[in-house]
């Protein structure tokens, strides 16, 4: 087949795709509509749907023997979503405000099913293992969607924890409410929805086919053919919506759209197909996108849960670090292989910026410092007499900068890695746990990066340097926690 008219059935059935795949979504919400579903629950449903191209792409590529699209596909989109979903749409709307027990009830089982993914990627979980431990989360996590508040009362479980999943699922529902509620379907709305399925199904497949034979043409690697072109082609849809609930002020809705997306994208798209077709070979590319996607998403979500909400500037930190995937993965593909400094090093750099930004004063969409944050900033209650906590942890960062500095400009001179366990220790002066394992953090970050001028990354004395940092930010953290404990009890 031409390159030409590839590339045009390749924008075809993306076109299709896209088009068919909103039209299943709407079809489908009426029809959950009239079927009675909470609005969890039909949330849910509308991620399902517009999961259909990123699902049908990932299939159609396992099936193909092509592991690598087809994982690529799935992970690759998980990434993209919450840099779209998350980081593009706090930027776009100033702030999403979050309810905590929103991002803890979502979160949990986001969180779990990235660490299955990464298990089973890296091969320490067979593909029916890690479904059997996504099914074991995700299905009494669907069920409790769809489950009434005297539902939940009556479920065998402390009447805390009943009540604590009511507040949360209805916190979620406030939102999800306004922001999702359609009218209620009929026999055409399940026509249209069955059509638009097979039009979905149909189109994906050739987006696959064609994007892969596009991409092996050009000597495009597998991983980013399926992990970045084809991974953002077919997240579109989830984009746009979650734009534009976010500029509705319904960050609920926003939040649920991107953890549910992935969740189910892994389930459906990557291990139910891989337990009967297999996943493929195990590769450093591979290894190194599901990765991201388990870091980024517990980097976002401690962002969501520390502000309530996500504002600009953890916006802008999500997207820098889907950005540094993109790098990272398009030099392992140049290098034909994922080297040590392109797997840490960026990751390094987020760590960073992720620990500054969440060790900052809390701000609301105009840059306000907010009044609880502004108390904690302007108080002098630190170990050492006269000096706030933000003054104690502002000194650990500056001492941790120079330390980094003058390592450096030295170079493989002069070795000055082991010193950035001073920087905890002064944060420790804070009395702040989360400031000093913030400092904890940016150190063994800067310890990481600082490997490379020195000459010694990925050596035995590089290890025993991190090692060193490590467990004196741990005790570092462990020491004002159970200060700042004794202080506030």
């Amino acid at each position: 087949m031409a390159t030409g008219v590839s590339m045009v059935l390749f924008l075809l059935g993306t076109m299709v795709s896209l088009g068919g795949s909103w039209l299943l979504v709407s079809r489908l919400e009426r029809l959950g509509e009239r079927a009675g579903m909470s609005e969890a629950l039909l949330g849910m449903v509308a991620a399902l749907a517009a999961d259909a191209p990123e699902i049908t792409s990932a299939v159609a590529a396992l099936a193909h023997g092509q592991g690598a699209v087809g994982a690529g596909v799935v992970v690759g989109s998980n990434v993209f979503n919450l840099a779209a979903l998350l980081g593009l749409a706090s930027v776009v709307a100033g702030r999403i405000g979050l309810h905590r027990k929103v991002v803890w009830l979502s979160g949990t089982v986001a969180v779990w099913v990235a660490l299955v993914c990464l298990l089973t990627v890296l091969g320490a979980l067979s593909a029916i293992a890690g479904l059997i431990l996504v099914a074991l989360v995700l299905l009494p996590y669907l069920a409790i969607l769809g489950l009434r508040p005297r539902q939940m009362a009556a479920l065998p479980v402390p009447a805390s924890w009943s009540l604590w999943l009511t507040a949360a699922v209805h916190e979620e529902e406030l939102e999800l409410d306004e922001a999702i509620r359609p009218r209620r379907g009929t026999w055409r709305d399940a026509v249209v929805a069955g059509l638009m399925l097979l039009v979905v199904v149909a189109a994906s497949t050739l987006m696959e086919s064609t994007g892969t034979t596009l991409g092996a043409r050009f000597g495009v690697a597998d991983i980013v053919t399926g992990g970045l072109v084809l991974a953002v082609v077919t997240s579109l849809p989830n984009a746009v919506a979650a734009v534009y609930l976010a500029a509705r002020g319904r960050g609920a809705a926003v939040l649920s759209t991107a953890l549910n997306s992935n969740a189910l994208n892994i389930a459906f798209g990557l291990l139910l197909p891989a337990v009967i077709t297999g996943l493929g070979p195990r590769t450093g590319q591979g290894i190194l996108v599901a990765a991201w996607y388990a870091g980024l998403t517990v980097a976002a979500l401690a962002f969501a849960h520390r502000g309530r909400g996500l504002t600009r500037l953890p916006g802008a930190v999500i997207i820098g670090g889907y950005l540094l995937f993109v790098a990272a993965l398009i030099i392992s593909t140049l290098q034909d292989r994922v080297s040590l400094p392109v797997a840490l090093v960026p990751a390094a750099v987020l760590a960073v910026v992720a620990a500054v930004v969440l060790a900052l004063p809390q701000q609301d969409a105009e840059g306000v410092v907010q009044p609880g944050a502004r108390r904690g900033l302007m108080s002098s209650d630190g170990l050492v007499p006269g000096w706030s906590p933000a003054r104690a942890w502002r000194t650990s960062l500056a001492v941790c900068a120079a330390i980094a500095l003058v390592d450096a400009a030295t170079g493989h001179r002069l070795i000055l890695i082991g010193l950035l366990a001073f920087g905890p220790c002064f944060a420790l002066l804070s009395g702040r746990w989360r400031r000093t394992a913030a400092t904890g953090v940016i150190a063994l970050a800067l310890g990481v990066l600082l490997g490379v001028p020195d000459g010694v990354f990925d050596t035995f004395v590089h290890y025993a340097f991190l090692a060193a940092i490590a467990v004196v930010a741990c005790s570092a953290t462990a020491c004002a926690a159970v200060i700042e404990h004794r202080r506030t009890g």
